[in-house]
């Protein structure tokens, strides 16, 4: 029986925006690529993109052998855990495609891998040739698309066995569309490293707690949001939506964050994928006071938190030096994953801080000395090379 290897993925520019796909076959012996497919699809949302990609595969691996087994590798971890039947598939717009997808082969002769997005350069190029070419008012053709050579493909530009592949022949590497080679760094004159992610960090919206400015973490009550700060998120959903970049929402897993993201991903059209490593500090034994009554029932553990970023507060709660190193590395993971995106990151006070702090590489106590508000929104850009840019911070436009 022969074997695949399906990579797929699809784009908006914007959200819903011009967006198109790209899919390519490989044979999973050799690795050669096999078919490429891409096709401009004019206005639809990020994720109706990346099920259209993996649909254009699976009908390619078909059409080679209809008897295969196929191995999907995509960077949409939502269409990766929808696909595996680990996610639920609530947009209605992504559930015939989802179903179309298991009936193109038997469920038991697929399989789904999500990879970062790094490793999936080759249908990455592909989507964009697409939706270059439908900017131009034209079709994609393979005979002027080097995606397999920009990408490294293994075997790329030629047939398995070592022939020129059709629509391959004499192809030189080029560039794209807007891209250009430079060897400054720093954020005004990046180097050519592609598109940043962009991690667009919004803190979630009033609860009971907020205006009393009380510690609220993750070892609390778990509050909701409040009226107001039901409000507050439907002002920033549609503030987002008229922008049009987001792609994708992630979200800590408290109520008041999650309430946030799913009135946000509601007005975008997308799903919310909760991130654990979004999650607020645990205050400990602070959890619900305000700083004066901690300050009188605790002062010396009080003293030693603001002094050290490595101190805990009282009763076993979480350190900022703990909550960096949790951030840090959920930063890290969202980097790869989302490289060239933009995604909204529902989250809170302690993590957007500490996200602002690093991309500026500033000391621990910086923490103290930033003011963040309620449903606010805040900006950075990571690029390959770990520069980062602070593009916002505290945004409260929408709310006025």
């Amino acid at each position: 029986m022969r074997e695949f290897i399906v990579e797929a993925d699809g784009g908006s520019r914007g959200n819903p925006g011009p967006a198109g796909y790209g899919a390519v076959v490989r044979d999973a012996a050799t690795g050669a690529t096999l078919l490429e497919a891409a096709e401009y699809l004019g206005v639809t949302t990020n994720n109706v993109a990346e099920y259209r990609g993996l649909l254009a595969g699976l009908h390619a691996a078909r059409t080679l052998d209809p008897a295969a087994e196929v191995h999907v590798r995509m960077d949409s971890r939502l269409v990766v855990e929808q696909m595996s039947g680990r996610w639920q598939i609530k947009h209605p717009a992504m559930k015939p495609l989802a179903l179309e997808a298991r009936g193109v082969f038997p469920p038991d002769r697929v399989t789904y891998e999500w990879i970062p997005r790094a490793e999936n350069k080759h249908a990455d190029r592909l989507a964009n040739e697409a939706m270059d070419a439908g900017a131009r008012g034209e079709r994609w053709s393979a005979e002027g698309s080097t995606a397999d050579l920009e990408a490294g493909a293994p075997g790329a530009g030629e047939a398995p066995g070592g022939e020129p592949r059709l629509g391959a022949p004499g192809r030189q590497q080029s560039r794209g569309p807007g891209e250009r080679r430079s060897t400054a760094r720093g954020w005004s004159a990046a180097p050519d490293l592609g598109a940043p992610a962009t991690l667009v960090l919004l803190r979630h919206g009033e609860t009971p707690l907020t205006p009393q400015k009380r510690f609220s973490g993750s070892g609390g009550t778990n509050p909701p949001l409040s009226e107001v700060g039901r409000e507050q998120a439907h002002r920033v959903a549609e503030a987002l939506a008229e922008r049009g970049t987001v792609q994708a929402v992630l979200a800590s897993p408290l109520t008041r964050t999650r309430e946030t993201a799913e009135i946000v991903a509601a007005r975008l059209n997308l799903d919310v994928v909760v991130e654990e490593g979004l999650r607020e500090t645990d205050f400990g034994a602070w959890e619900g006071l305000t700083f004066g009554e901690v300050r009188d029932r605790y002062p010396d553990d009080l003293n030693a938190w603001l002094a050290d970023p490595a101190a805990r507060p009282t009763g076993g709660g979480e350190s900022f030096a703990e909550t960096a190193v949790r951030v840090a590395a959920t930063k890290d993971e969202l980097v790869t994953a989302h490289a060239g995106r933009t995604v909204l990151l529902v989250t809170h006070v302690t993590p957007i801080k500490t996200f602002v702090r690093l991309a500026l590489g500033a000391p621990p106590e910086s923490l103290f000395r930033m003011e963040l508000s309620a449903a606010s929104l805040s900006a950075v850009a990571y690029y390959a090379d770990g520069n980062a840019s602070v593009r916002l911070f505290n945004d409260t436009s929408h709310l006025r």
